[in-house]
C-alpha cells in the first residue's frame, strides 16, 4: 500500500463511518434490546414503535432538508402543535377543511421564513425563533391561552388517519414511509435536491452556477413548515383533539435525529434514510428505559442528549481525517 493510498482509505472509512454509523448502532441496540427484553420483541411493541417514530418522523423530514441547505428551522414544534389544532377545529367543517386549513397556514408561516431568509439574508436562527413565537402565540390566541380544547367528533373521517390501521399496522406508519419515499427521489433525483445540497455545501458557488437559490430557500422552508402542519393533523386524528401542549421541544427533537442520523449541521451532506435511522433509534432508547423501569422518563432526554453530543463530536473528529 503507497502512502497516498492510505490517507484516502481513511477518508473514505471516515464518510462510511459517518453516513452508516447510526445504523450500525442500531441494529446492535435492536439486538441487544430483543434478548435483554422479553416484551421488546412483541408484535404490539414493535407497532408502537413505528407508530410513536412516525409523528416526528414526518417533522423531521422537512428538517432534513432545511439542515442540508445550511439552514434551521425553529418554527416547526409550534407548527405542528399549531396545525394539531387547526385540525381539530376544522373537522367540525369536514374533511377537507380539517386538511387543508392547517396545511395552508403552516406552510404560509414556513412561507414567510423562506421569504425572510432567502430575500433579505437574514439569520435562519433568529427568522424561524419568530416564527416559533409567532405560532405559539397564534395557537394561545385560538384556544383561548389553552382553556379550550377541541374535540374531533366519533365517527370524523379524519380518525382515520390517526387511528386507523392496515394489517394491523398504524396509517401513520404507511403515510410516513411514502412521505420518505417521495422526499428520497425529490433530494436525490431532482435538480431541487442537487440545489439543496449545493446551497448548503457552497451556497456562493451556487450562485455563481445560476443556481435558483432563493427560490429553492422559500420551497425548502415552505415544505418543512407543511411537513411539521401534516404531523399536527395525524396526532390530532390519533389523539382525537387538538392538544395545546404538545411541540415543547419538538423541534431540538427533530435536530437531533436529523443529526444524529448523519446529516451535519454545517450543511451540504446528508440522507433522507439516515433520518429515518435517527427517528429509530431515539423511540428505541426511549422504549430501552421504559422497559428498564427503574429509570425516571426524564433519563430519555438525558440519554439523547447525552448520544447527539457524542454523535456531534464524532461527526467533528471525522470530517477532520477526511480533509487531511
Amino acid at each position: 500500500m503507497t502512502a497516498t493510498q492510505t490517507p484516502a482509505r481513511n477518508a473514505a472509512f471516515a464518510g462510511v463511518l459517518q453516513r452508516q454509523g447510526a445504523a450500525v448502532v442500531l441494529v446492535l441496540g435492536l439486538i441487544v434490546a430483543w434478548f435483554a427484553f422479553p416484551r421488546f420483541g412483541s408484535a404490539d411493541n414493535l407497532r408502537d414503535l413505528a407508530l410513536q417514530g412516525s409523528f416526528l418522523a414526518v417533522i423531521a423530514l422537512g428538517m432534513t432538508f432545511v439542515i442540508i441547505s445550511g439552514g434551521i428551522d425553529l418554527s416547526v414544534g409550534s407548527n405542528y402543535a399549531l396545525g394539531g389544532v387547526l385540525a381539530a377545529y376544522g373537522a367540525q367543517y369536514g374533511f377537507f377543511v380539517a386538511i387543508l386549513l392547517p396545511l395552508v397556514v403552516c406552510s404560509a408561516i414556513g412561507l414567510i421564513n423562506g421569504l425572510l431568509i432567502a430575500r433579505t439574508g437574514m439569520a435562519p436562527f433568529i427568522v424561524t425563533l419568530a416564527t416559533l413565537l409567532f405560532a405559539r402565540g397564534l395557537l394561545l390566541a385560538i384556544t383561548s391561552e389553552g382553556a379550550t380544547t377541541f374535540k374531533i367528533e366519533s365517527g370524523s373521517a379524519i380518525l382515520w388517519l390517526g387511528q386507523g390501521t392496515i394489517f394491523g399496522i398504524g396509517v401513520p406508519v404507511y403515510l410516513t414511509l411514502v412521505l420518505f419515499a417521495l422526499g428520497g427521489v425529490l433530494l436525490r433525483r431532482t435538480g431541487f435536491g442537487q440545489s439543496v445540497f449545493a446551497i448548503g455545501g457552497a451556497e456562493q458557488s451556487a450562485l455563481l452556477m445560476g443556481l435558483p437559490v432563493v427560490r429553492t430557500k422559500i420551497a425548502l422552508y415552505t415544505l418543512s413548515g407543511a411537513l411539521a402542519g401534516f404531523a399536527g393533523i395525524l396526532t390530532a386524528a390519533y389523539l382525537q383533539s387538538g392538544v395545546t401542549v404538545i411541540g415543547v421541544g419538538t423541534e431540538l427533537d427533530a435536530i437531533s435525529v436529523v443529526v444524529i442520523g448523519g446529516t451535519l449541521l454545517t450543511g451540504g451532506a446528508g440522507t433522507i434514510v439516515g433520518t429515518l435511522v435517527g427517528v429509530l433509534l431515539r423511540v428505541l432508547i426511549q422504549n430501552v428505559i421504559n422497559q428498564v423501569g427503574t429509570l425516571d422518563s426524564n433519563y430519555q432526554t438525558v440519554v439523547s442528549g447525552a448520544f447527539l453530543l457524542i454523535v456531534v463530536v464524532i461527526q467533528r473528529l471525522l470530517a477532520r481525517s477526511r480533509t487531511r
